[in-house]
């Protein structure tokens, strides 16, 4: 990797004076002749994609397995060369093939460095390319994959082909350009206009070169309401408002450092305004959407779960990228790389994160991560099925709570999943689910949101299905060792029962049941448990604060990609994996009903058996107006507030809401020490709310009214509006 901080601008001298004697001379004519061999910036950047290109090692043999397999018409046998859908053009590996033996051309120490015989096999494919001029159904490949990938060829070995074959490749290459139907305004313009700055680095055309660059470094701003980069640092890349962030928003981050590499040091550099906001959203944004900083939460991926190796480890390459470029939050950044580059027991990160504009919460403690997802009428539920993926991800976003305590309890699960046993969602449990084109659909409510003072947080869901003759109100409160999930209001009509799943991952290990007392192991199979006080599984305790009907599986299942995906590159064989699930059963046509469990992440055996909920939890209140809860020993009360109501908090303390609303409130003995306001709906300006105690804090956002003789504080507080609406409000040290 180019070290960016230590990169020297070059220019080319173009005169030199001549009236000098001696040593003089001799020292001039030196320095001329070092400066007209030195680079322009030009050149400067165009060596650095090259270097970039060639960074990586060649693998030989598998570079001498694609000269032996080509065929005398420069294609490859195993590549289907007539399917152009969208779910096939297996057309994309033969121009992989030739970036690969592009590579091996170029680099100093494959023994394939100037072979004659790689060369006349990229010729041989390049030909094949042009003559038939290959147009997938999927626009992606035609306007991103294949020039992409020839323009890599070019840049590698482009100068050594056929100038007529050079120029045929042009317009394939072309099709990569700002006007091209996929370059809009989101991850893929940016990748689009990167390519075409490649082409345009061959080509040596640089004043286009230049205005695309100004193009890149456009890109990097806020555009809350459209495709791109929202104010609370998540991604949209399309107007259904979906969380993309840890899909599409990655390859924009990941393509402007590219650009940030290659130019630094040149007259080309981006400007530190613009790399400061990217590195804001690479840690406040990707990163949270991340469990430790490294793995990918289920929770927050979309489509992408139907393909093999979705839910993997991130490497520090681009956090390194950035280090190099800025001092700004270098520390911040040092930690990222440190915990992908040496595990996840270096992680000392603590926080709680709203991204209000995409409906998603993250929480992070050392030992463990956790997330909610959610939709509103502001926000799509999940993403289309494009391409034949993801085909069962109808309840992926209803109120969906994945917890991970080493990055991979989900990895590859999803070809043997139930979908209808999602964690955290309340589920109708249908016969089968509906076809693949009804999966995406607008929420029904605007209560959707959290509350938090970014170390702590509470969640709240209104929930109506989309899909089904349900609803629900789903809250999750979230403290350093435990999360409660609480649940009311659960109404449904018809004949299927209803579930709501506490988690469903790959087994590992024993399950432990603990039922009055007695500690029972259990064997693989299939439960249905009553009278339960908790679940251990896979260092996590599941603690059932009021009596439920529990169903309990783990086993073998198996399942196949292809049920999930039908793209032709998915694995055909079917698939074998131990699965553990455990929900609560709320059974049919059900009115008013409720759920209320515990999680306690990273805990032994012994200590699950040794945790008192009731000594640390108090529900204070479980109600279609309210869900709350009290934790006794960080002297902390989180309360959901669907509709006006009053709340008895403890200590004496009583706190009454006129409207609907969110608090987070940290107690000092009966005195209110700080506390965070939030509005899920969006529409007020102000949230007001009375305490039967002196508040003493101080804040330009919050008005104190205290009345001595009726021993009550009326507090009005003024939220964020516009595209700043949803987000807390934090009062007090």
């Amino acid at each position: 990797m180019i070290n960016i901080k230590t990169a020297v601008r070059r220019e080319q001298i173009s005169h030199c004076p001549i009236k000098l004697l001696g040593s003089v001379l001799f020292f001039l004519v030196a320095s001329v002749s070092f400066a007209l061999s030195a680079p322009t910036d030009f050149e400067l950047v165009r060596e650095r994609v090259v270097g970039e290109y060639l960074a990586a090692g060649i693998d030989d043999a598998a570079i001498a397995g694609l000269l032996d397999t080509q065929n005398t018409d420069g294609t490859w046998p195993g590549i289907n060369y007539q399917d152009v859908s969208r779910t096939g053009f297996e057309h994309y590996f033969h121009t992989s093939n030739m970036v690969s033996l592009a590579k091996a051309y170029r680099q100093p120490d494959s023994e394939f460095r100037d072979s004659q015989k790689v060369k006349q096999a990229i010729t041989a494919a390049l030909d094949h390319w042009v003559q038939n001029d290959y147009f997938c159904e999927n626009w992606w490949y035609n306007q991103i994959g294949t020039p992409n990938n020839l323009v890599a060829v070019m840049l590698l070995i482009g100068e050594e082909m056929p100038e007529q074959m050079v120029k045929d490749a042009q317009p394939i290459i072309g099709r990569a350009h700002l006007n091209a139907s996929g370059a809009r305004p989101s991850g893929d313009r940016i990748k689009i206009a990167g390519i075409l700055a490649k082409n345009l680095l061959f080509l040596g055309e640089i004043e286009k070169f230049e205005t695309v660059l100004k193009v890149i470094e456009g890109e990097i701003k806020f555009t809350t309401g459209s495709r791109g980069l929202q104010r609370d640092f998540s991604f949209h890349h399309r107007m259904d408002r979906v969380n993309n962030t840890a899909s599409y928003g990655l390859s924009y981050a990941d393509s402007f450092v590219e650009w940030v590499v290659y130019t630094a040091g040149t007259q080309y550099a981006f400007s530190e305004d613009k790399v400061e906001i990217l590195v804001d959203y690479y840690l406040d944004g990707i990163s949270k959407n991340l469990s430790f900083g490294k793995f990918f939460d289920a929770g927050a991926k979309n489509r992408s779960v139907a393909r093999p190796g979705a839910i993997h480890a991130l490497n520090a390459a681009t956090p390194r990228k950035l280090v190099e470029a800025t001092d700004y939050r270098k520390a911040d950044l040092e930690e990222i790389i440190r915990v992908r580059e040496e595990g996840i027991e270096h992680v000392t990160l603590s926080y709680s994160k709203y991204f209000w504009q995409t409906e998603y919460f993250t929480f992070q403690r050392p030992d463990y991560f956790t997330s909610v997802r959610m939709y509103s009428i502001r926000n799509d539920n999940m993403e289309v099925p494009y391409n034949s993926e993801g085909l069962k991800n109808h309840h992926r976003g209803d109120g969906t709570n994945h917890l991970s305590l080493t990055g991979l309890e989900y990895f590859d699960i999803f070809p043997v999943m139930d979908y209808q046993k999602i964690p955290g969602a309340t589920i109708l449990q249908k016969e089968a689910l509906p076809d693949g084109d009804q999966i995406q659909k607008p929420g029904y409510t605007d209560f959707v949101g959290a509350v938090t003072d970014n170390l702590y947080g509470s969640v709240a869901f209104d929930f109506i299905s989309p899909h089904d003759p349900l609803k629900a109100k789903k809250s999750w409160f979230f403290f350093d060792k435990e999360y409660v999930c609480l649940g009311t209001g659960i109404d449904s009509k018809g004949k299927q029962e209803v579930f709501t799943t506490l988690n469903q991952l790959l087994l590992s290990g024993k399950v432990h049941v603990q039922s009055n007392q007695e500690l029972k192991t259990l064997e693989r199979g299939d439960y249905a448990l009553e009278d339960i006080d908790w679940v251990h599984h896979d260092r996590v305790g599941y603690f059932l604060l009021q009596p439920e009907n529990l169903g309990l599986a783990f086993g073998e299942v198996t399942g196949s990609w292809t049920g999930i995906n039908k793209q032709t590159r998915a694995p055909q064989e079917d698939v074998s994996k131990d699965v553990f699930s455990l929900w609560v059963n709320h059974g049919a046509n059900v009115r008013e009903e409720n759920y209320a469990y515990l999680v306690l992440p990273n805990a032994s055996l012994e200590e699950t058996k040794a945790y008192r909920s009731n000594d640390q939890i108090e529900i204070l209140s479980n109600t279609p107006a309210i869900q709350a809860v009290r934790h006794n020993q960080l002297l902390q009360v989180q309360a959901n507030f669907y509709k006006a109501g009053k709340l008895n908090i403890g200590n004496g303390l009583e706190i009454t809401m006129d409207g609907p609303g969110l608090l987070l409130i940290h107690l000092d003995g009966n005195k209110i020490a700080k506390m965070a306001v939030s509005d899920p709906s969006r529409k007020l300006s102000k949230i007001h709310l009375q305490v039967n105690s002196q508040v003493d804090l101080q804040d330009d956002k919050l008005s104190i009214d205290w009345n001595a003789e009726s021993w009550l504080s009326d507090l009005t507080v003024k939220l964020p509006e516009g595209e700043f609406a949803g987000i807390s409000v934090i009062l007090g040290d």
